[in-house]
């Protein structure tokens, strides 16, 4: 019989407790933004990233720095590029200094979408942070959440 650890198995379950909440977080806002503007979460996660580049030295992100934005693989990232660029709302242009490196930047139509689904995806954030706020278990992890300073994503321009 082999002992178990009592620290492994709290942060085993300090785990399991994060990504219920997260999971319920990623789901409700799924839905609200679906319905309400036709766009999956991490669509609107990569119009709102692209949307805080910049002009001049840095501005600009490199694939591998969006796809870590995102949370997704550097392919993933540039399936989901193209398909949001299919639907007018990115565009991609070949960087003047460095012809291997492609920019991708948030179109007008883009930026609209994504200044209408900001409410959205704000609101359910907040109602599913008030929802699990009422389970004992997941209510640290929402003060947690809630006490975060806005802290730029590595390698994010700010504006």
């Amino acid at each position: 019989m082999t002992a178990i650890d009592p620290a492994l198995t709290a942060l085993s379950q300090g785990w399991i407790a994060l990504s219920l909440l997260h999971g319920r977080i990623e789901t409700r806002i799924e839905r609200a933004l679906q319905s309400g503007h036709e766009l999956s979460v991490r669509e609107f996660s990569l119009l709102d990233v692209l949307s805080r580049q910049h002009s001049g030295p840095g501005g600009h992100l490199q694939m591998k720095q969006v796809a870590d934005a995102v949370g997704l693989s550097q392919s993933a990232t540039t399936r989901l590029v193209t398909r949001l660029e299919d639907r007018g709302l990115l565009t991609r242009y070949l960087c003047d200094t460095d012809r291997r490196g492609i920019y991708t930047d948030v179109t007008p139509d883009g930026l609209t979408l994504l200044s209408e689904a900001r409410p959205t995806n704000d609101r359910a954030l907040r109602t599913a942070l008030d929802e699990a706020a009422e389970n004992p278990e997941l209510a640290p992890l929402v003060r947690a959440v809630e006490e975060l300073k806005a802290v730029p994503a590595q390698g994010l321009p700010t504006a």
